[in-house]
């Protein structure tokens, strides 16, 4: 694969873009589009003011050593845990404490309300704690009945 543009990071931890004329951007960002519903496709690099530097359509489609650095990047820039199980509640009415288990490990968080729960599609949800860290559910249906019976309860 051939990349128009080169990715490191400097000793600083910023990511640095070469362009194929030769200039340096230190301190770009890397962008979902649609980091929910297409997370590995419409990514761009943007400079440290905010211009596009490239656009890439999927990230696959970049060498490994530039897909390692936007992988990365995108990790330091976005924190969005997945729910992969509802261990319990304290409570069935609001505020509530939630036991859950995420793709970063378990956790407890407090429900306000149930405006909290927001409905992105027949399949996913966003989840929202009492210090607005959201919480990510990709596949309802995919989730253990356990877990489907007590989201029941808030939905």
């Amino acid at each position: 694969m051939s990349d128009v543009f080169t990715l490191n990071f400097n000793a600083m931890g910023q990511l640095v873009v070469r362009l194929p004329n030769g200039t340096l951007h230190e301190g770009a960002v890397v962008v979902r589009a649609f980091p929910i519903a297409a997370p590995d496709q419409s990514v761009s690099i943007l400079s440290a003011e905010g211009k596009e530097l490239a656009w890439i359509d999927t990230i696959s489609s970049v060498s490994a050593s530039n897909r390692e650095a936007i992988e990365k990047a995108l990790q330091m820039r976005e924190f969005m845990p997945e729910i992969l199980r509802l261990d319990g509640v304290n409570s069935f009415s609001t505020p509530s404490t939630w036991r859950v288990q995420t793709n970063r490990g378990p956790t407890e968080f407090v429900l306000k309300g149930e405006e909290d729960i927001k409905r992105l599609s027949t399949h996913t949800l966003i989840v929202a704690d009492a210090h607005g860290v959201q919480f990510l559910i990709r596949d309802l249906p995919a989730l253990d009945r356990h877990t489907r019976k007590l989201l029941d309860r808030f939905l």
